[in-house]
């Protein structure tokens, strides 16, 4: 699904004068449950068909309708300010009325001055009785709107308010809502890129009741697979076990030692685009697994432990055209080793962090990275995991593709 690319999105609605109103309140939840904000602003007419306190319930945010908020005191709301706010404009109910004051330029209302004033994506859905829409007007209005860049939400055929059948009825909140998170995702940067993503630390058996392991949460290579997705790609998550839940919309592939990391792993890398390897993988895993409990003694117990297979120098071995990026921890002579990583292991980049920053590593929510190349390092800043996914993918996009 393509809904998480709704996540923290804020939407402008607007709604119209139609009988299709009612299905705002329903729209809202949709959005709501996809992780928007969403702040509703309503022609007057509107009013006619639903209430602005059942709106504000749902949406968490005071109904906008007129313009000037308080005329005595000077206090208005401000058009502009709404239109550079919203990450997109969803107009649904979308009436024959006020479709055809957008294609005129109108701007008798606080959603047409919005509506004018908006930097960005415009959806309409439009609602009407079915002679409405098909008249000629009316189609040469929407066909017109269409042409400047706005988009158009199908209207559904069925039962309508006049008790005729046709094509007329406002597409379902479900309907506009896939609508929207299928065209974000279709324009995103990543859409149609294969990810591989790896995350979590991988438990080395030693006997039914014992490992060896590390104290990797998965929170990185969490929020890089969540960050890999919002830009629209498909992605595909190798994960150690952690306790977090996986992103909406990934490919989740559970391991649990560093030779079932490498088998998962590997031949998704054929066809995949990028492929970045957040995961702790244990370099050393036992020789031997005992079937059985071994038994505290006053002796001891020895371990004899032998390498894992090197999942990072393996995909560089045989990597084509792929991005391959790695991480580095290191606790001394970080630069130096992180350079060293990124050219044995034929990376294309290496995310270093530091043990010794505070703040970063293992079980943080925070994280202090740098970027390395062969030529060139950007540290960034101590900041949340999910900022540094993003600056990650940001960077993968700026720089390599």
């Amino acid at each position: 699904m393509s809904r998480n690319l709704l996540a923290g999105k804020r939407v402008l609605l607007g709604v119209t004068g139609s009988i299709a109103a009612y299905k705002s309140a329903f729209l809202i939840r949709e959005f709501v449950k996809s992780g928007a904000e969403v702040q509703v602003v309503c022609t007057p007419a509107a009013l006619d068909f639903v209430t602005p306190l059942t709106l504000s319930t749902l949406s968490k945010r005071p109904v906008l309708v007129e313009l000037i908020k308080d005329s005595e005191h000077g206090v208005w709301n401000n058009h502009v300010e709404l239109g550079l706010w919203a990450d997109f404009v969803v107009i649904a109910p979308a009436s024959a009325n006020t479709l055809a004051k957008m294609r005129s330029g109108e701007a008798n209302n606080l959603l047409l001055t919005t509506f004018l004033s908006a930097r960005c994506p415009v959806y309409f859905a439009p609602a009407m009785d079915l002679d409405m829409h098909a008249h000629p007007a009316n189609q040469d209005n929407i066909a017109e709107l269409i042409s400047r860049g706005q988009i158009e939400i199908p209207s559904e055929s069925g039962e309508l308010a006049s008790g005729l059948v046709g094509t007329g009825r406002m597409a379902e909140p479900e309907t506009i809502v896939d609508f929207i998170a299928d065209d974000l995702k279709a324009k995103s940067p990543l859409h149609g890129r294969k990810v591989l993503i790896t995350a979590g630390p991988t438990r080395e058996p030693i006997d039914p009741v014992r490992y060896i392991g590390n104290r990797s949460s998965g929170k990185m290579g969490y929020a890089i697979a969540e960050a890999a997705v919002i830009a629209g790609a498909d992605v595909v998550l190798v994960s150690g076990p952690v306790s977090i839940d996986p992103p909406a919309g990934v490919k989740l592939k559970q391991v649990e030692t560093a030779e079932e990391m490498y088998q998962a792993a590997f031949p998704e890398f054929e066809d995949a685009d990028i492929a970045i390897l957040a995961a702790a993988v244990a370099d050393f895993t036992p020789s031997k697994v005992y079937d059985e409990k071994v038994k505290k003694s006053d002796a001891g117990m020895d371990v004899e432990l032998q390498k894992t297979k090197d999942i990072l120098m393996s995909l560089g071995e045989v990597k084509k055209d792929q991005i391959l990026v790695g991480f580095a921890l290191e606790s001394e002579n970080e630069l130096e080793n992180a350079k060293g990583k990124l050219a044995r292991k034929n990376c294309d980049l290496i995310v270093l962090n530091s043990i010794r920053n505070e703040g970063a590593g293992f079980g943080f929510d925070t994280n202090q990275v740098t970027f390395v190349e062969h030529n060139n390092t950007t540290p960034l800043e101590l900041m949340s995991k999910r900022e540094v996914a993003s600056a990650l993918i940001d960077y993968i996009l700026k720089n390599f593709l």
